[in-house]
């Protein structure tokens, strides 16, 4: 193995699909770097892993080097970059920095977590410069849907990194700072090896609109709104909250928050100054003392999730909030990629009930996070990288990004995904090694790993049903008892009223009048037989095949 120092960029999770992100930057020979983390994210289930609750990506190559771990850096306050700390930091151990904000948010994330008293969170202030071994870490304020967002400049002696996070330009971004352009450009002044870079949003033309702009539009469906408005937000966006807030308050209205997650984060940002000069939320419990006309319900639940508030509402389970017909709720965001069954399941609800909904198709209520190809652009015109590699986006955002970045003269280009271990210098940059980066499941109380948590046996469960039978033979093979069936998940009858009992019933029986008591005496010969013709008995039946376990009993 060569002895020569490298500079490498290696990311476990978040390149070719939304969330999970997590960055490793690594310096020194192969067989000897020093690592630093960026980000630690998950990401949530889909419809067709039932029983999973959250997915993190799989860290055994982090592992494997954790006591080269120098640190852990977070970007921002965002489940999709440092959500999964809670689960899986133990399993590491490294020190985490992060800005006042984010800090706070895995405070509270951390509260009852078995390490909890046991991570090290170094609070970093925006614009600090961080030295961690062979790193010197600058913590570059941006623009994002939450307060304090950061892109690190990650220096070597070998060049400069930027990681941009999550970034748009925004000039008024309503709390915090705004993104430090003439930072960008000076970094770029001063010569950036390779610029690591968002890609949500590579695909939509022009800039995105200022957090700022939202206001006016939010103002005029409240303004306007004849009873109760209702309006659902990321918990995380402060800002957003902030201008719910000022607009409500203009338009006489008071605000209830609903949702544990927005009360939490609210108070953390009130902690921190966000909501100063702003007049108290109300509570929950004077709702219904307020007249139609004179309230805003600020509230968790724009994804759809079952068990946030605007579900409860939308469905009436809610304990506190109910909505009626004449009043208004307000979607003041985007629905992520693979939510929307759930989203549209609660807009159903509440057009059911004569409740008005608004959505950003009906005005400015919403403003992205990510910066679309314009903002690229001037990016890419600041900072005039050697090398782009573009993250943080599905494969579609990816090649898109791939190609505006060579537009823009990039000579380099690395187009990569998880796994992929790619040199920055000495030399030709590019892909130079696999290590595994695979994904687990957080199901309950474990975390599995997708092949052996059982998932795929779920997902077949919700298919097709079961079908148990068991069977008491003799050693001779003879049988000592009728056969015992189960159903879960079938029919009841056939299309001509026949059970489904009886039918697997009767195929057991076929399958035990066939086969001579000598060959009965061999268990597992006579499960097969029985488990293979209870699903072609009930697949040409009713054209699926449930699972199907059989047990013999030898006595």
């Amino acid at each position: 193995m060569s002895n020569q120092d490298e500079f490498v960029f290696l990311p476990l999770g978040g390149v070719g699909e939304i969330g999970m992100n997590l960055a490793l930057y690594g310096f020194g020979p192969s067989d000897d770097r020093s690592w630093i983390v960026v980000d630690f994210g998950l990401g949530f289930a889909r419809d067709d892993q039932p029983g999973v609750d959250l997915i993190f990506p799989d860290i055994r190559f982090l592992e494997s080097e954790k006591n080269n771990v120098l640190g852990i850096i977070l970007t921002h306050a965002h489940e999709d970059h440092y959500g999964a700390l809670v689960d899986l930091w133990g399993r590491i151990g490294a020190p985490v920095y992060a800005t006042a904000f984010t800090a706070a948010m895995l405070e509270a994330k951390l509260a009852g977590a078995p390490w909890a008293d046991k991570v090290i969170i170094k609070e970093v202030q925006q614009g600090e410069t961080l030295s961690l071994g062979p790193f010197e870490v600058e913590i570059v304020p941006v623009s994002h849907s939450i307060p304090e967002p950061n892109a690190l400049a990650i220096r070597t002696t070998l060049g400069t990194a930027i990681h941009t996070g999550d970034w748009k330009i925004d000039p008024t971004p309503v709390i915090g700072k705004p993104m430090d352009v003439d930072r960008f450009r000076a970094l770029g002044e001063e010569g950036v090896l390779a610029l690591i870079c968002d890609s949500t949003n590579a695909i939509r033309e022009g800039v995105s609109p200022s957090e700022q702009d939202v206001a006016q539009g939010l103002y005029e469906f409240i303004v306007n709104a004849p009873n109760r408005v209702a309006v659902t937000t990321f918990a995380s966006n402060v800002a957003r909250m902030r201008t719910v807030v000022e607009m409500a308050q203009k338009a006489g209205r008071d605000v209830i928050l609903a949702g544990r997650a927005m009360q939490r984060v609210a108070g953390i940002g009130k902690e921190l100054g966000y909501f100063k000069g702003l007049r108290p939320f109300v509570s929950e419990d004077e709702f219904g003392y307020l007249p139609r006309n004179k309230v805003v319900v600020l509230c968790t639940g724009s994804q759809g999730e079952d068990r946030a508030a605007l579900a409860r509402v939308s469905n009436g389970s809610h304990r506190s909030i109910k909505l009626a017909s004449g009043d208004r709720v307000i979607f003041s965001s985007r629905t992520i990629p693979g939510n929307e069954i759930s989203v549209n399941t609660v807009i159903n609800n509440l057009c059911d009930q004569g409740i008005e909904v608004i959505t950003d198709r009906d005005g400015l209520v919403h403003v992205s996070g990510h910066p679309r190809r314009g903002e690229l652009i001037q990016m890419y015109d600041w900072i005039k990288p050697q090398i782009a590699i573009p993250v943080h986006g599905e494969p579609l955002h990816l090649s898109t990004h791939v190609e505006l970045a060579k537009n823009q003269g990039v000579k380099n280009v690395i187009s990569l995904r998880n796994g992929h271990l790619a040199r920055l210098a000495p030399g030709e940059p590019g892909v130079i090694d696999d290590v595994h980066a695979g994904r687990l499941f957080k199901d309950g109380k474990l975390i599995t790993e997708p092949e052996t948590g059982g998932v795929g046996e779920r997902r077949k469960l919700s298919f097709a049903g079961l079908v148990a039978a068991s069977l008491v033979v003799s050693r001779q093979g003879d049988i000592l008892d009728d056969p015992i069936v189960d159903l879960f998940g079938l029919p009841d009858t056939d299309s001509e009223g026949n059970d489904f009992e009886d039918i697997i019933l009767d195929a057991i029986d076929g399958v035990l009048d066939s086969m001579p008591a000598k060959r009965r005496k061999n268990a597992n010969r006579l499960e097969e037989s029985i488990r293979r013709a209870i699903r072609a008995e009930v697949q040409s039946i009713w054209g699926k095949k449930p699972v199907c376990t059989v047990r013999i009993h030898v006595i």
